[in-house]
């Protein structure tokens, strides 16, 4: 594998490159576009990284993460907030932290009542549906602050992983005095592999989680200290990854 710079995926082949090649990559401008909305509107989601909890159930007993999570129901056009549940995955796609109900802080009610958090995640879903078929996706979201509070920092601490999901989206938020944090992209069944690092607030790179593995480099400061902030929306259908059925 060779490390390279962001290679975009055109908007128009969003759906192909899904389908034959596990991921797409937007840019930012193109993110905004497939969500019919500005670049602008997406900043004013920004504020709310700043105020993310500590997460207390990394088992290396590191403090470099906060977050917080909330879960939603996208259903014949109409996006609705469940009640707020806690995340979890089976062992078989996270051998660190898996077999765990982890029940974080939800998301800021401000944070999801805006316009442009609506049309975001819906116009994500609709991806989705165009490359496999419409139908109700069972969306959990992440907001995400991996800091170097320990001198590192590791966004995937279970190291390269699926999710258990049909679709992930992994949307970087902004990046302050860090080194690191490529991203790195595996076939699940293949030898061919891509590694880039995002750069630019509002890029989104779209998983299919069946064909592919994914994972990011650990990050360190360039001074004293900094961090990388990210959203991670998934993508399931059928139910929530450990509902009763």
């Amino acid at each position: 594998m060779t490390t390279y710079a962001p290679i975009y995926t055109a908007p128009e082949r969003v759906t192909e490159a899904l389908r034959s090649e596990g991921y797409a990559l937007l840019h930012p401008e193109h993110v905004a576009a497939l969500a019919g909305t500005t670049l602008e509107a997406l900043n004013a989601l920004v504020p709310s990284w700043e105020h993310l909890e500590l997460d207390n159930y990394l088992k290396d007993g590191g403090r470099y993460r906060r977050r917080r999570h909330s879960c939603f129901i996208q259903k014949d056009g109409a996006l609705a907030q469940t009640a707020h549940r806690p995340h979890w995955q089976p062992l078989e796609y996270n051998a660190l932290h898996g077999g765990m109900h982890r029940l974080f802080e939800p998301m800021e009610p401000d944070t999801v009542a805006q316009p442009a958090w609506r049309q975001l995640i819906t116009a994500v879903g609709d991806a989705c549906s165009a490359a496999r078929a419409p139908q109700p996706w069972y969306i959990e979201a992440h907001q995400f602050r991996i800091d170097t509070t320990d001198g590192i920092g590791r966004p995937t601490p279970e190291g390269a992983h699926r999710d258990g999901v049909d679709y992930v989206a992994v949307l970087l938020i902004g990046r302050h005095g860090i080194k690191g944090g490529e991203t790195r992209i595996f076939e699940a069944d293949g030898p061919n592999g891509k590694r880039f690092t995002m750069t630019e607030p509002w890029t989104m790179l779209l998983l299919d989680d069946a064909t592919v593995i994914h994972e990011s480099t650990p990050i360190q400061p360039l001074a004293q200290h900094g961090h990388r902030d990210t959203l991670v929306l998934t993508y399931r259908a059928g139910q929530f990854q450990g509902a009763q059925p």
